[in-house]
C-alpha cells in the first residue's frame, strides 16, 4: 500500500530515536503532520534535505504542526544523527524493515542498505493523507515553502471544521 492522497496511513508503531515505542498518532498528537520516509544518516542527499527542514522546526513549533522521520536506521543511531542536526522533532527506526515493504516505500536501486524511498507525506491529525512527495530525484522533496503550504491548507480544514462544529 504505498501512500496516496486521501487515504488514510496505517498506524505506524516504531520505536524513536531514544528507542520508546510510539504510534504516529501520538506523533502528531492532534495535530498536523509532515512524515519524511528517508534513506538514512549515511546519504549526503538525506544530511542536506533534514538541515533545510531543521531550520523550519521552530516555525511548525508554534504553528500547532509536526514533523517526524522514518529511516531504518536503528534508534542510537538516529539518536547521533538527530543530535547532530540539533533537530527536536521525534525520529521513528524501521531497523527491522517491518514498514518499508508493506508501503511499498523500498528503494529498490540501493540493494546494499535497502532504505526507504525518499518520500515526504502530510498528514491530517487522523492519519489521513494530504499530499505525497516522491523524493527519489533531490528536488521532488518537499521543502521548507511546499511543507508550509500543504501545512496551511491541513490547518485552514481543520480549523473550519472546528469553527462549523
Amino acid at each position: 500500500m504505498r501512500p496516496v492522497a486521501g487515504e488514510r496511513l496505517p498506524d505506524i508503531e516504531l520505536p524513536d530515536h531514544t528507542g520508546r515505542v510510539r504510534a504516529l498518532s501520538d506523533v502528531a498528537a492532534g495535530d498536523p503532520l509532515a512524515l519524511l520516509f528517508s534513506r538514512g544518516w549515511w546519504c549526503p542527499k538525506e544530511q542536506r534535505h533534514l538541515r533545510e527542514l531543521t531550520a523550519f522546526q521552530d516555525e511548525l513549533e508554534v504553528a500547532y504542526a509536526r514533523m517526524c522521520v522514518i529511516s531504518v536506521d536503528p534508534p542510537e543511531v538516529q539518536a547521533a544523527f538527530r543530535a547532530g542536526l540539533g533537530a527536536r522533532f521525534t525520529f521513528l527506526s524501521d531497523a527491522a524493515r517491518e514498514w518499508v515493504g508493506r508501503l511499498d516505500l523500498l528503494e529498490d536501486t540501493d540493494t546494499i542498505h535497502n532504505p526507504y524511498r525518499p518520500t515526504g507525506v502530510v498528514l491530517f491529525p487522523d492519519l489521513r493523507i494530504h499530499r505525497v512527495y516522491d523524493g527519489y530525484w533531490y528536488l521532488g522533496r518537499p521543502g521548507k515553502e511546499d511543507l508550509r503550504r500543504e501545512l496551511r491548507e491541513v490547518s485552514a480544514e481543520i480549523r473550519d471544521d472546528v469553527e462549523r462544529s
